[in-house]
């Protein structure tokens, strides 16, 4: 199977969007700007929707679904929000088309099939959900309310990139309603752990947990918490984001509540997503020139056993012994594929399972029945071990383990390497050309400063993170007093 994937040092771009295609994971549609997720791209999705489900009803959150139209007078509503998406709407005008008299087997819009109102295809459903929450909250017994729905949202970006940016993508986002303002603080951190939980553990990234900018800051929101991370070409990515909304959605659509004194009050919000871009992130961080390299704990496929052999005979001796082994691994939930295939080479199947980034292959052939020993290849290093009959499912149950933890390892020593302390506005941009990463700077609080930044050097400030310091320092760029540092990055 031929790879000729374009190298990471001569053109990260290609070579991420040539990955994409040549692994499966998805392809460009014909509609434009929008994808096709591919079985096996949709497999890994799958993988991280299960988990990420489970960890929201773990802190008490139930799923539902809301419509994917939403009335223009509602979007309008908060007005914040619906500036902030307002260039991204597709809107539908009309609701049928009639056949073109002019030509022939051709259709057009029907003109008296006008819709009254229009409608907005949703950019995100803060408008749709808070409306519905008018009628489902009436006292404080209601509270809180923890909703999140796995959904499509349409954002008509002009420049896409498969996972990255697209016109439609899959997500989940989640809409909560408290009594208190404490409260949906509160909501607004855990599920910003939760989300750093996910990508540190399940997708072997680490991150930097952050509050962004007011210029960075989600529309409609009074506080933007984030994760950010660092892919390999020193580019920052967004993996994952929390909402603050205080009282501006429910005062737009009128939520309120009687509190235990029976005075009426406007409840607080949140909203949280991650989308399908994880898996741009999941991509980038950890793949090589080889193809894809997946942690363990997200690979649809963790063991594919490859036989070698040259005849029947000797296919079905391995036959056996791999189907009692499969059973082993599949009681230990291990998700094992054994390719018996005899329409391709073991050569074929080799370069097919590297490209797809299957972390443990095991290969078997007559000398392995013969010595009771396998041997088995780390798709993360490309080393190769003999392992004995005996030993092999403990020793690939704790290998993946070890696989999973030092895929994470790698990343982070990347990570931490390539955050680097600036003093200046001519070190800042030499970091920006030369190193990349994350680029630690004071910043003298304004808007106007971090503009007129990213205005010259295409970086913006990723987050203010978190765990930093309380420092006075001078802004790199204005001279001005600085509370602190905050990590800058050029970005996807």
């Amino acid at each position: 199977m031929s790879k000729n994937l374009t190298k990471r040092e001569e053109d990260y771009s290609k070579w991420y969007n040539e990955l994409v295609v040549k692994a499966d994971l998805a392809e460009n549609s014909g509609v434009r700007g929008c994808m096709v997720i591919k079985p096996y791209g949709y497999a890994i999705w799958e993988k991280m929707q299960a988990q990420l489900d489970k960890m929201f009803k773990e802190t008490g959150h139930s799923n539902a679904y809301f419509p994917l139209f939403v009335p223009k007078s509602m979007f309008e509503a908060e007005e914040k929000n619906a500036e902030g998406f307002a260039k991204e709407c597709a809107i539908v005008t009309h609701y049928r088309l009639k056949n073109d008299e002019t030509r022939p087997g051709k259709l057009m819009v029907d003109p008296n099939a006008k819709l009254e109102e229009e409608l907005i295809v949703r950019p995100t459903s803060e408008a749709i959900i808070w409306s519905t929450y008018k009628g489902w909250v009436q006292s404080y017994r209601d509270l809180p309310l923890l909703i999140n729905q796995w959904a499509n949202v349409v954002r008509w970006e002009m420049r896409t990139r498969l996972f990255l940016r697209t016109a439609e993508f899959l997500w989940q986002e989640g809409h909560t309603a408290h009594a208190t303002r404490q409260e949906a603080i509160e909501e607004t951190e855990r599920m910003m752990n939760v989300y750093a939980d996910f990508v540190e553990g399940f997708m072997a990234i680490p991150v930097v947990k952050g509050i962004k900018t007011a210029n960075e800051r989600f529309a409609g929101a009074d506080e933007t918490y984030c994760i950010e991370a660092l892919m390999q070409d020193g580019k920052a990515l967004q993996a994952g984001t929390s909402h603050f909304l205080g009282q501006n959605f429910a005062k737009a659509f009128d939520v309120k509540f009687a509190n235990q004194e029976g005075k009426q009050e406007y409840v607080w919000g949140t909203s949280w997503g991650v989308s399908t871009r994880l898996m741009g992130a999941l991509v980038m961080t950890h793949s090589d020139d080889n193809g894809l390299v997946l942690p363990p704990n997200l690979a649809p496929i963790q063991v594919v056993i490859v036989p070698i052999h040259r005849t029947d005979e000797q296919l079905e001796a391995i036959n056996a012994v791999v189907e009692e082994l499969v059973s082993k691994f599949r009681k230990l939930n291990i998700s094992v594929k054994y390719d018996n295939r005899t329409t391709q080479k073991p050569g074929f199947k080799f370069a097919e399972y590297e490209l797809k980034g299957v972390p443990v292959r095991i290969a078997v052939g007559p000398n392995d029945l013969e010595n009771g020993t396998f041997e088995v290849a780390r798709r993360d290093n490309l080393s190769k071990e003999i392992v004995s009959k005996d030993e092999i499912v403990e020793y690939i149950q704790s290998l993946l383990e070890q696989i999973q933890a030092e895929l994470f390892s790698k990343a982070l020593s990347y990570r931490n390497s390539h955050i680097t302390e600036v003093n200046s506005f001519e070190e800042f941009k030499e970091v920006l050309d030369n190193k990349a990463g994350f680029v630690s700077a004071h910043w003298d609080g304004t808007p106007e400063t971090e503009e007129k930044i990213k205005e010259l050097t295409k970086a913006t400030i990723r987050c203010v993170p978190l765990d930093r310091k309380n420092e006075e320092g001078i802004c790199i760029f204005s001279g001005g007093k600085s509370a602190g540092r905050v990590l800058f990055a050029k970005a996807y």
